[in-house]
This record gives C-alpha cells, structure tokens and sequence, in this order.
C-alpha cells in the first residue's frame, strides 16, 4: 500500500471556519446512471419557509408606500395597482416555472447557464451572480437602512439618536453577520415569528387607516378632485401609472429570495434530490400565497399612505419619509402602538438582511469554487459571511446610510435578475414545444426588460453599481482560477477493466508513459513517437511504454472526475484515452492514482512544445492545452511535496 503524505492537523479556528465545508454541493451534481436515487434532504413546510423568504419580501412595506408616494404622488395607488398586475400576471408564473426547472435553489441562473458553452456561459453566469449580489447585498444595506431610520425617527429616541444612523446601520448588519456566524439552524422560527407580528401589526393599521378614510368623506374627494385637476382623466392616469412603474419595481424584490430558499421546503416522502415533486409543488404554493398576501397589502397601504399623509411629509427630512406607515402607526394609534411597530418594522428590516444573506450563501459557492474561480474555502458558510459582511460594511459607508441613494442599485438588480428568469422561461417553454406559454412568457419578459431600461436610465447609479460588483467578481474570479491553475483539479479517477490490466503489467517492470497528442493515430505515428521517445531520453529499446492520450472538452470547466479507458491499436500499442478540461491535470491526476493503487513510481514522456512559453502558457490557462510538459511537472510538485514519491516527468 502507497504510503500518505502527513498533514498537520488543522487549528481550531481553521477548522471552525471550514466546518461544513466538505458537505457543501452535495447532491447537486450528475449521478451515475445505476445509482441509487438519492432521497431529498428534509425541510420545513412551505408555509414557514415562505416567512423566511418574506422577512425579505414583506419588509418592503417599511418604504414602498414611501417610495411610491414619492414617484408617482397622488397616483401613487393606480401605479401600484400596476405594479400588482405585474406581479401576478408577469412575476409570479415565471418564477412558478423557474421553481419547477431549477428545484435545488439555483434559480434562472443556472436555467441560463445550460444555454451557452465554454467561456462564454462563465461570463454570462458572472454577469448575473454581479447582478445578483447587487440584489443580495443591497438587500442587506437597505433594510439595516431602513431599520435603522425607523430606529432614529422615533419620537421617543430622534433626539438621542440623531445623526447616528450610519453607526447604527454598521451594527446591524455586523450583527446579522454575527447570526450567520454562530449558525443559522433557528433563522425559519424567528423568522415564522417577525412575519407573523409583523403582518398583524400591519392589518391593524390598514384597518385603522381604511376606517378615517372612510369616515373622513372629504379626504377620498379630495384625492379624487386632485388626481382629476392634475391628469384629466383616467386614460392618461393609467398612461402616467405605466410610465412611472418603474420606479416602483422594489415591491417585486423577494421572489429570487423565494426560490433561492427552496431546499429548505419539505416535499413529499418520496422526492428524491433528481426529481422533488413535492418540492416543486409546495414551493409555487409559497410563492402563490407570499404573492397574494403582498399585493392586498401593497394596494391598501398605497392608498391610505397617499389620502392620510401630507405629500411634504413624504420628502427627505419629512417624518414619513421612508416611514410612511410608522407614521400612521403613531398619529392614530399613538406613542405606544407606534412604537411596538417600529420594534416590529426594526426587526424584520434587519432580518430581512438575513434572507438576502441565505441567497448570497445558496448562490455563490454553487458556481464560484466549481469554476475554480474562488479558493476552496468559498464552499464553507464562515468564511463567505464574513466576506459578504465586510461587502456590506463598505456599501454602507459609501451610500452614507441612505435608503433613497440606495434604492436604484437595488431596483437594478431585482429587474435584471427577474428578467433573466423570464427570458429563460420562455426558452424552457419554447424547448418543450408549449406554443402559449412561449408567447405568455415572452410578453412577460418584454414588460420586465422595459422596464429595466427605463429603471437604468432614469437611475443610471444602479447599474453603475452592478457593474462595480460585476468588475469585481470577474477580476477576483479570473484572478483566483489563474492562482489555483496548478491545482490538482480531479475529483477521482475511474479505470476501465482495459486500463486496468494495462496497469497490472506494466507495473510488474517499470512504468513508462508516453504523452502522445492523438492525430492520424496510424501504425506510424504510434511507432515514430516511441522511437523518438527513446531516441531522446536514451531509454534502452527493450523497455516497452503504454501511451496516454488526453482529448480536452469543456477548457472552462474547473472540477471533474476522470474516466480511463484501455484499447489496443494496430494489434501491438497500448493506449489510454482520457476526456479532461485540462491535459496537464489530468496526466497529473492520472499519475498519481497509478502511484496510489501499485506503490511504484510512474515515468511520462514529453516532447517540448513548440512556440512563445507564455503564449503557450496562456493557451493552458484559456484552452486546458499548450505547455503540457512543465505544466504537469508543476500540478505534480504542488500535490506531492515530497519528491522521492513525486511521478517523474522526461521532456526531450
């Protein structure tokens, strides 16, 4: 048996900080055909899961009311009607669908990333994972934003608490970082419990607001005189409500949260990791239900903010600026009340931080370490928080706390990642021949991109932002794949009976390779290369060699297992064949398995390749091809320090 190299065990924190690590991805990749069908891990019913994603999707009520009363005025409720309309009719069948193709929680991204090959779906797949951090990390600043401004603007505490606000913003998203840190096994009770204050705090007020609405005949006259006086009538009031949608597109923020969370929901026994039927169906129920709940509270809170509340009120400096309902909490339901929902609106702002935090958890080490562009302790939860914290720290700093300023950057972000889910529906939809759900989806996707362009170009600080994060994440990415380009990159190594018996004999003598590029792969180029073989490292004629030849497949791809498989050619030369991203990682792997399994070292043979060294060194890192030789070499030194066990490596 081949002896192992020691390591030293790991310190505490290191290994506190990687716990986790080795289970994260589990279950999500290809299974062997004969496998057995891997049952799904077990969850939580849907309708508690839906408060984990709705800690996001509900805490908009914090400041949509605000936010729509400031870009739409007194037409603040037909605009959000609109944005209800779109919501049922446009956000929520495409995320039913993207919930039934993508059930492990990857979301449109992954739908998208099965479409284009090679580097170009990396790129694409970086673009939208900018995008969506924009989304995530957003929604964490935000809401402690906003938590925060609830937080200062109460009358009880404004005067001890004035122009603290970007201080207390940085503690509660350093506490949100704590949560994640310590664990996150109790975040879908309390999660269960915020909600369900929340919501009911909220009714309360909506039914308080409703009956002085009621009661007090002049104010909907007024409203109704004012918003006639201003627009004329209603065909130009609805032209206007479309025109100004855009600026409304937060209260469609919490669907990418929604599907994001979906591993955590319980499907029926028999769901396995392939196909979680119950999964998939509790899940639109989740969506079904947040959906429906959202949209009642989004028109009733739209149109009591708009009656009940001054419009100067509303503006920055103003008291219902980014508290409109709070401020309706406390002028009729007094001090007390108003307060017990500023607590309430205070939790679930700065909770909602934790679904976001969830998204960002689920997504990134989903696609970053298996491209090989993040190190491997991206997998873990530990490290990654505290990344995503320090992230947080600097938005915050940068938009000085300010909800509004922020408010475009995370408008882009929702938008582009729902139009990237719709567009890929409408792929999906087309791919399975389903005439009218095709044009359905596609009408969908043009209202969603519309809307996109219409969001950047009256706020252009959002995409300016996704692009930051985007430069970002492709530069940090690019850097660490070229970092862990020698890295062992094999998952495991699988020998056909052939391949094997090839190894058994020629182990009982020497092994030698030959690293052969296959061409016409005739009787003279198998002959041609062995002479030149020996000719070059003065190998006597009586040792014999087994070629191996590696054909390259997907160069993008990072982390695979390799399959060896034997055949005979010509009646007379042994040749294995191999199908890797990488030829040098892949010879490497391939070296050090037969090391392992017969307790000999093995030898390969090289030509030197031909050309520019960092031409050819580029080649390797874009195309898996090109300065073979040195390169093996290296991905050999690195996996095995100590060099009396290392394969050997000839190049002449």
């Amino acid at each position: 048996m081949a002896a192992t190299t020691e390591h030293p065990p790991p310190s505490r924190l290191r290994a506190w900080m990687l716990q986790g690590l080795s289970d994260m991805g589990k279950g999500h990749g290809p299974q062997h055909p004969n496998a057995e069908p891997e049952p799904a891990p077990k969850g939580q019913p849907w309708y508690r899961v839906m408060c984990l994603t709705g800690v996001d999707y509900f805490s908009t009520l914090g400041y949509q009311p605000g936010i729509a009363a400031l870009a739409a005025g007194l037409l603040s409720p037909v605009a959000t009607i609109v944005l209800v309309i779109v919501t049922l009719a446009g956000a929520l069948p495409v995320y039913r669908r993207v919930a039934e193709e993508s059930p492990h929680g990857e979301g449109s991204i992954a739908m998208l990333e099965r479409l284009l090959p090679f580097w170009k779906g990396k790129l694409f797949v970086l673009t939208l994972l900018g995008f969506a951090a924009t989304d995530f990390l957003i929604t964490i600043t935000l809401s402690a934003a906003d938590a925060s401004t609830h937080l200062v603007e109460n009358p009880h505490l404004n005067s001890a608490l004035h122009d603290q606000q970007l201080l207390i913003t940085l503690i509660l998203v350093a506490l949100l970082g704590a949560v994640f840190l310590k664990g996150f096994l109790e975040a879908i009770g309390v999660a269960v419990a915020l909600v369900g204050v929340y919501l009911a705090l909220n009714a309360v007020v909506v039914v308080v607001g409703l009956y002085h609405v009621l009661t007090e005949d002049h104010v909907v006259t007024d409203w109704s005189n004012a918003l006639t006086a201003e627009h004329g009538n209603v065909f130009v009031m609805i032209g206007v409500a479309l025109i100004v949608f855009p600026k409304l597109a937060l209260g469609l923020s919490g669907f990418e949260t929604g599907v994001a969370v979906m591993p955590h929901v319980k499907g029926d026994a028999g769901d396995t990791e392939v196909r979680p039927t119950g999964r998939i169906r509790d899940t639109k129920k989740l969506l079904t239900t947040a959906a429906v709940i959202m949209s009642c509270f989004l028109i009733t809170t739209s149109f009591i903010t708009t009656l009940l509340i001054p419009a100067k009120e509303f503006e920055a400096g103003g008291q219902a600026n980014g508290r409109a309902l709070a401020f309706l909490a406390h002028e009729y339901l007094g001090g007390a009340f108003g307060t017990v929902y500023d607590v309430s609106t205070i939790a679930i702002l700065w909770f909602a931080g934790a679904s976001a935090m969830a998204g960002l958890l689920n997504l990134m080490p989903r696609y970053l370490p298996r491209y090989g562009m993040a190190p491997h302790w991206a997998r873990a939860v530990r490290p990654m928080v505290i990344v995503f914290t320090l992230v947080a720290f600097l938005v915050t700093w940068i938009f000085d706390a300010d909800v509004d300023a922020q408010g475009g950057a995370y408008a882009t972000g929702v938008l582009v990642l729902i139009s990237s889910a719709a567009i890929a529906v409408t792929i999906a939809a087309r791919k399975a021949g389903q005439r009218n759900w095709t044009i359905g989806f596609a009408v969908i996707s043009a209202v969603f991109l519309y809307t996109t362009v219409v969001n950047v170009i009256e706020r252009p600080d959002g995409v300016k932002i996704g692009a930051c994060f985007i430069a970002g994440i492709i530069l940090i990415s690019l850097l660490s794949r070229l970092l862990r380009a020698f890295e062992l990159r094999v998952t495991d190594v699988t020998l056909d009976d052939m391949a094997e018996r090839f190894i058994r004999d020629i182990a009982s003598r020497r092994i030698r390779f030959i690293a052969n590029e296959p061409d016409r792969r005739d009787k003279a180029e198998y002959r041609d290369k062995i002479e030149q073989i020996r000719a070059d490292n003065d190998v006597p004629a009586q040792e014999d060699f087994v070629f191996v030849e590696v054909t390259v497949t997907d160069p993008s791809e990072f982390e695979a297992g390799l399959t060896v498989r034997g055949e005979v050619l010509h009646n007379r030369y042994r040749v294995l064949t191999l199908e890797s991203s990488s030829i040098p990682n892949a010879l490497a792997a391939l070296l050090l398995h037969v090391r392992d399994t017969t307790g000999c070292i093995p030898h390969i043979y090289f030509e030197w390749t031909e050309g520019n060294p960092f031409h050819n060194f580029l080649r390797f890192f874009l195309f898996g091809q090109g300065e073979v030789a040195p390169v093996t070499r290296e991905v050999l030194r690195e996996a095995e320090p100590d060099r009396d066990r290392r394969p050997r490596v000839h190049t002449g």
